[in-house]
């Protein structure tokens, strides 16, 4: 392609809306261009790239057995409702976009097809004899996330391969599960990216495991946990690990004490000269269900620790049909006006206890009148602890579960797992944090959509049974933007051969010179005979633009038919490294081809 030919304008300057490098880079260099909040045009640079990593995912997914098909994006309501998700989906997480057309039916429109596949399994699926079997497609997905950003990272339009495999038994999903995982590897790996698969909460699409696989990059949005040795890593939602060993309480007696100006576990600590391993702080949260009904959350666990908010709300889902629900819609921490839509009486922020007088719930129809009290696993063998008097400038300390204080028998380990912290494998490993770019996620899921939808196959005995499921997604447009996050410089991006939209650029400094516009027609059509794909940049502007240019969108390789051909040569630049060489112009294409392979 000629430069002079193509859709290409570049900015100088970052643009307002972008906010991390890659972001700004694919807008300025003229891949990308906002059309509106969280809706990006692809242009033609940047589908050229798509279209590298969709035939990198498309090979890796034939290769391991899968078959491509294609789903609509425009789903009945009633598929959802069926396997339960419609209110998580359209409220509680409030993603997927939902309409009503002139028949008055529901419809969604796709943020994930695992019910539309279902379906067809329903329908197609019999004997034990068709299984396994593993369908995927590349599709566009909608979401309509609460704040687009990042470009392509969190869009509301966004490309995206779902593949969904078709089991008898546990036994044969873990080989799907398997087969996904190093196809996964594989394509990550030819994509040319740093990655790490981890250990990942499975949030709404659910299942009994889940990995994600996550591109290393500074301004990744999520944070991965993981040790030295290579034998575990976790997103932070789901990670656990031992906390720090329990310092010995100062406190042997049991007494209320005065504690004023003491709402922080930094100022209690300081003024009680105790450590906050000695504390029992108690967090409230305010959990809304599905059916409108709303349950106050009091969760007991140690002053050093944190809540894993993700762990929380899988807890509260579980506990859903105990409030007559089927799903959590929100689950908050209350502040002052939140508090007063329930409450008797001002609450002693900062100072509750573990036994926190239900009276200070002012119940009703959508009001559980008495608090959901959770204790996290670090509050559990605490001796001589502090904890709040329910009064405002007054703490326990000296205090023990059994004597002052009912454990209570909701035991959970809901902490948030931190870096410094001691690995479960192996507790002299410790660890250690890394911020991740999710590009992908697999998940086991067992039968919980089969057995919602009445997806079932016969035996060989004869006996019907739920068909067990697993569901693999790729993000291919956000792992187009994640390679640009992982490689960049104050120049531009860095390409991946595997995927850089061309392969060479060739520019000509002075487009009025006939020697350097022939050399570089020959240079630029053989080039392209031979496979390499090449840009030829002849345009009438400046050779310092030119350069630029070149270096912003990032192409693997510059050739230069400049001064050196004069001697015959032209120079070569990598664009990764930066170095310069002068290469014969009767071996230039050669060359290029070959690193081109190579790469």
């Amino acid at each position: 392609m000629r430069l002079s030919q193509m859709l290409f304008v570049t900015l100088r300057e970052d643009p307002a809306e972008a906010e991390i490098p890659s972001h700004k880079l694919l807008l300025r260099a003229g891949y990308i261009r906002r059309i509106g909040s969280g809706i990006y045009a692809y242009l033609p640079l940047m589908w050229r790239v798509l279209q590298k990593v969709s035939q990198i995912v498309r090979e890796e997914m034939n290769a391991a057995g899968a078959q491509e098909c294609l789903l609509p994006q425009l789903q009945p309501s009633e598929l959802w409702k069926e396997s339960g998700r419609w209110e998580t989906y359209t409220k509680a997480e409030g993603i997927m976009f939902s309409l009503v057309d002139r028949q008055q039916r529901e419809l969604g429109l796709g943020p994930t097809h695992e019910e539309v596949i279902t379906t067809v399994a329903k329908d197609m699926i019999r004997s034990y004899r068709q299984l396994p079997i593993n369908l995927y497609q590349i599709q566009t997905k909608f979401r309509d996330e609460i704040r687009p950003r990042f470009g392509l990272m969190r869009g509301r339009e966004f490309i995206m391969k779902d593949a969904y495999s078709f089991n008898e038994d546990e036994a044969s999903l873990q080989k799907s599960y398997e087969a996904m995982d190093q196809a996964y590897r594989n394509i990550i790996s030819r994509c040319g990216l740093a990655f790490r698969a981890v250990e990942a909460d499975s949030g709404a699409i659910g299942g009994s495991a889940s990995q994600e696989f996550m591109i290393l990059a500074e301004a990744g949005e999520d944070e991965v946990l993981y040790t030295e040795d290579g034998k575990y890593a976790a997103n932070v939602e789901k990670a656990i690990s031992l906390p720090a060993e329990v310092e010995t309480s100062p406190f042997v007696t049991y007494e209320k004490r005065e504690t004023p100006e003491c709402n922080t576990i930094e100022k209690l600590c300081k003024f009680l000269q105790c450590s906050p391993t000695n504390i029992v702080k108690n967090v409230l949260y305010e959990a809304v269900y599905d059916n409108g009904k709303t349950v106050l959350v009091l969760v007991s666990i140690r002053g050093d620790q944190d809540v894993n908010e993700v762990k929380l709300n899988n807890e509260l889902v579980k506990l859903a049909t105990q409030y007559q629900a089927s799903t959590l819609l929100a689950l908050t921490v209350p502040d002052e006006n939140a508090q007063k839509k329930w409450t008797k009486k001002p609450l002693p922020m900062g100072y509750i206890s573990p036994s926190l007088e239900d009276d200070y719930i002012a119940s009703g129809e959508y009001i559980e009148g008495k608090f959901l009290r959770i204790v996290d696993k670090t509050a559990v063998d605490l001796k001589n602890f502090v904890t709040g008097a329910d009064e405002i400038g007054y703490h326990l300390v000296g205090v023990n579960w059994g004597k002052e204080f009912k454990l209570q028998p909701l035991i959970f380990d809901i902490r948030k797992a931190m870096i410094g912290d001691r690995s479960v494998h192996d507790t002299t490993q410790i660890l250690a944090s890394a911020r991740g770019i999710e590009v992908g996620h697999i998940f086991q899921l067992g039968t919980k959509y089969s057995q919602a939808m009445g997806a079932t196959f016969t035996d060989e005995n004869g006996e019907e049974k739920p068909i067990v499921m697993g569901c693999y997604g790729v993000g291919v447009s956000r792992l187009a933007q994640a390679a640009v996050e992982q490689s960049y410089d104050k120049d531009g991006m860095i390409w991946p051969t595997a995927i850089a939209p061309y392969h060479v650029i060739v520019i000509v400094p002075n487009i009025n010179d006939k020697n350097q516009m022939e050399v570089a027609e020959n240079i630029y059509h053989e080039l392209n005979k031979m496979g390499v794909e090449t840009l030829l940049d002849d345009r009438d502007e400046r050779a310092g633009v030119k350069f630029k240019d070149a270096d912003l969108i990032g192409i693997p390789y510059r050739v230069v038919t400049g001064r050196s051909l004069k001697s015959g040569k032209v120079e070569v630049v990598a664009r990764k490294t930066k170095e310069s060489q002068e290469v014969e112009v009767t071996e230039v294409v050669n060359t290029l081809h070959s690193w081109v392979v190579e790469n």
